[in-house]
């Protein structure tokens, strides 16, 4: 169980920002509506359900909605009462995308992974968004049938996933701070110790051999081996402490996962692992 705070991520922010003349909070607020929406909200959202995701208040929330829907930003269906994620979103997403040149240098070492280690493995590059990582870019074996359906826009948690947990390790302490207190305030403190453990684990692994490894952390069947790379292309999103994280998933029940030195098809010189996957 998640443990309720009384405050909602959107109040907590403003409250960071407090003071902040240049900080616009209805820009803010009008964001957070569109952060609400999931992929799998094929129905769409109305006004109350968005109100609970954001915790503004319902009024705030039908301003917001009506502006972003005369703007084109969502989409009204008069027959269920909901509103979707209009086209000019895509356009916004398409433009960051664009903006990341690392996908394009990354991607065929990523596909050449996959073929490699096969069905069932996913090759990821991943940045933060907030307390989830959003895949940037995806790669899976081109003859595979099993393997996580995860694409590029999919989000995973922060805390639980080896890409976010790599993620922590990578940032300034500052950061690291941060993002800690927030993830302890939005767990059940019957859960935190297990979690935070978790999360330094990572940390260690990280400084003693340059990647980390989760067997099962995040989902049982799901393995993991994940490496902390910032871009050296400069197209990272706009704060410095956003890093690129590639993460290698094996979600077929019978794998293990062998760490192979020497070898350019990872993300950074500096931590030259491959990641093999074969059958136990």
């Amino acid at each position: 169980m998640r443990k309720r705070t009384t405050e909602s991520t959107a109040e907590l922010i403003e409250k960071e920002h407090e003071g902040d003349r240049q900080f616009v909070t209805a820009l803010h607020r009008g964001l957070e509506i569109l952060r609400a929406f999931k992929p799998d909200d094929a129905s769409g959202l109305g006004n109350r359900e968005l109100a609970e995701r954001t915790g503004l208040p319902n009024s705030t929330v039908s301003r917001l909605t009506y502006t972003l829907l005369k703007l084109g930003y969502l989409v009204y269906d008069d027959g269920t009462g909901r509103y979707r994620m209009g086209v000019p979103v895509l356009g916004l997403g398409y433009a960051c995308l664009g903006g990341l040149r690392i996908r394009e240098t990354v991607q065929p070492h990523m596909q050449r992974v996959a073929d490699e280690c096969g069905d069932g493995v996913l090759v990821a590059l991943g940045g933060r968004d907030d307390m989830k990582m959003t895949y940037i870019a995806a790669a899976r074996a081109s003859a595979g049938m099993i393997s996580l359906q995860l694409n590029v826009g999919s989000r995973i948690s922060l805390a639980r996933s080896a890409m976010g947990r790599a993620y922590i390790a990578g940032t300034d302490e500052h950061e690291r701070a941060q993002i800690m207190q927030r993830v302890e305030e939005r767990t059940d403190p019957a859960d935190w110790p297990e979690l935070r453990d978790g999360i330094e684990d990572a940390a260690a692994q990280i400084k003693e051999r340059g990647f980390y490894v989760s067997i099962g952390k995040w989902q049982t069947d799901v393995h993991a081996v994940s490496v902390p790379y910032r871009s050296m292309h400069g197209d990272t999103p706009s704060w410095p402490s956003i890093w690129v994280v590639p993460d290698t998933c094996c979600r077929v029940n019978g794998w293990k996962m062998n760490l192979a030195p020497n070898s350019s098809r990872c993300a950074t010189p500096s931590r030259e692992s491959a990641v093999k996957a074969s059958r136990n």
